[in-house]
C-alpha cells in the first residue's frame, strides 16, 4: 500500500482530536515544508541532479540537519533509479514514503515507561527556557486525566522562580509539589518526594532539576547524585530520563540533545513549541541522527496540550494537503 493511500485510509476519514490537533499544529512547518515541495515539482518536470539540489536546500532550511539531509537524498537517487522514475510528481510520493520511514524506527517504543505496580519517577531534564517546568506541569495533568495520582519535586533550586512556577503548576493541575527553599540541595528535595510519594501510595513522581548550560559539568554530576539518590531509594528508578527542548531553536535542540545524551542516561525526547516553528523537521533529525525516542511533544499552550509522539500522526500533519489532494483527485 502507497504511503498516501495509507495515510488517507487511516486518517482522513476520522475527526479524531489528537489527529487534528497534529495537522494544526504543524501548519507552520507544513505551509514551509509542503509548499515549497510542491513548487519545487510545478517547476521541475524532470528528476535530475539539480531538483536533487533544490530538495536538499529546503530539507535543511526545514532543519532537517545536514546528515540527515545527505542520506536522505542518497535514498531518494537510489529509489529514482530503481524505479527508473523520471517524472518529478511520482517521486513526491517517495519523498513523502522516505520521511516516515525515517521516522518510524523498528522496535522503538515512543510510550512512557509507567509501571504497573509501585511508584514510577520521571526526572525531567534541560537547559534554562526551553519550557521544562511546563510540561512537567502539562505531564502532571495528563497522567491525572488518565486516572493516576501524581505528585512533582522541584528540584531546580537554584532559578529564581523555578519553585513558585512549580507550585503554580501544581496548584493548576492539583497536584502536591515538595519543595525546600531556594538554594538547597536538589538531591535532599527528590529525597524527600520520594519518601512522600512512597509513604502516600502515589502512582507517578516528576522530578523538575536544574538547567544550567549543558557544558556546565557540575550539573551532570548535580543530575548524576540525583539519579543515585533515587536508584537507591527504588530499584531500577528514574524509570524515564527526559530530556525537554524546544523545537524553535532548531539545530541547538540537536546539539543539546547529543551533549545531555554523551552525559547523562536520556530515555526520551519532550519537545516542545512545535505549533510555532515553521522548522518542524528537527524532529527527523533528532530521530535519525540520534537513538534517542521522541516521547512528548507540545502542540499548543493549554494544559492539555502535550501528546505523546506518533509518526504516522505527525507525517499525516506534514503532508495532509497533498494526501487530501490525492483524495480529491479520486473522487472526481
Amino acid at each position: 500500500m502507497s504511503f498516501f493511500k495509507r495515510m488517507k485510509d487511516k486518517f482522513t476519514n476520522q475527526s479524531e482530536t489528537v489527529t487534528e490537533k497534529f495537522r494544526d499544529g504543524l501548519e507552520k512547518t507544513r505551509n514551509s515544508f509542503s509548499t515549497r515541495v510542491n513548487e519545487l515539482v510545478k517547476n521541475y518536470r524532470k528528476v535530475d541532479e539539480e531538483f536533487f539540489e533544490e530538495l536538499e536546500e529546503i530539507l535543511i532550511e526545514a532543519d532537517v540537519g545536514v546528515a540527515t539531509v545527505m542520506d536522505l537524498i542518497d535514498e531518494l537517487k537510489d529509489e529514482a533509479r530503481r524505479q527508473n522514475i523520471k517524472d518529478t510528481e511520482k517521486l513526491q510520493v517517495v519523498i513523502s514514503e522516505k520521511l516516515a520511514e525515517f521516522l518510524e524506527k523498528e522496535d522503538e517504543d515512543n510510550k512512557l515507561n509507567i509501571q504497573e505496580d509501585g511508584l514510577t519517577v520521571i526526572l525531567f531534564v534541560g537547559v534554562n527556557g526551553v519550557g521544562k517546568t511546563t510540561s512537567i506541569g502539562k505531564l502532571a495533568h495528563k497522567l491525572k486525566q488518565e486516572g493516576k495520582t501524581v505528585m512533582m519535586a522541584a528540584g531546580d533550586t537554584f532559578r529564581a522562580g523555578a519553585i513558585d512556577q512549580l507550585q503554580v503548576w501544581g496548584d493548576r493541575v492539583g497536584v502536591d509539589v515538595v519543595k525546600h527553599s531556594e538554594g538547597s540541595d536538589p538531591a535532599a528535595v527528590v529525597f524527600d518526594a520520594v519518601q512522600s510519594a512512597k509513604s502516600r501510595g502515589v502512582d507517578v513522581l516528576l522530578c523538575d532539576t536544574a538547567g544550567r548550560l549543558q557544558n556546565k559539568v557540575n550539573l551532570m554530576n548535580e543530575l548524576e547524585k540525583i539519579k543515585r539518590v533515587i536508584g537507591r531509594e527504588i530499584p531500577d528508578a528514574p524509570h524515564e530520563v527526559l530530556l525537554v527542548v524546544d523545537a524553535t531553536t532548531g539545530q541547538n535542540a540537536m546539539s543539546q540533545a547529543k551533549t545531555f545524551s554523551q552525559t547523562t542516561d536520556v530515555s526520551g525526547l519532550v519537545l516542545t513549541k512545535l505549533d510555532g516553528t515553521a522548522k518542524g523537521g528537527i524532529v527527523l533529525a533528532i530521530r535519525h541522527e540520534l537513538e534517542i525516542p521522541v516521547k512528548l511533544v507540545g502542540l499548543g499552550e493549554k494544559v492539555d496540550d502535550l501528546y505523546e509522539f506518533d509518526a504516522d500522526r505527525f507525517v499525516y500533519g506534514l503532508f495532509s494537503d497533498l494526501i487530501m489532494e490525492e483524495q480529491d483527485e479520486t473522487i472526481n
